[in-house]
């Protein structure tokens, strides 16, 4: 999924909790799902952005020179203008967006059969 089109808030609200366990019947396993794909989310994130900073990373470091790019200030505006992972996990979740599922439940539907 592409983080950048998801239109949520950039902000946190307040939201029902009941919401959050009708999905899978236990608040604390959505916790889990909403905190691993937002762990996903953030990481997408850091690696497209470590690979965009990379193109302006010069090969001899030296401490008395600074460079300010104004490319490089305006993709960090970028970055952080984008909503939190969390809460664009959040916002998958609630719409449906996100696949899970739950490895001990299918062991055991196999050991029935």
């Amino acid at each position: 999924m592409d983080y950048k089109k998801v239109r949520t808030d950039t902000k946190a609200v307040t939201r029902n909790k009941n919401d959050f366990y009708n999905q899978t019947g236990n608040i604390y396993e959505t916790v889990v799902i909403l905190s691993k794909r937002a762990n996903q989310i953030s990481l997408e994130m850091k690696h497209e952005l470590d690979k965009k900073l990379a193109e302006f990373a010069s090969p001899n470091d030296n401490l008395e020179e600074v460079f300010e790019n104004r490319e490089q200030i305006e993709i960090a505006k970028y970055y952080e203008q984008l909503p939190k992972a969390t809460l664009i996990s959040t916002h998958e979740f609630l719409n449906e967006q996100i696949y899970y599922r739950k490895p001990e439940l299918e062991a055991e539907k196999d050991s029935v059969n």
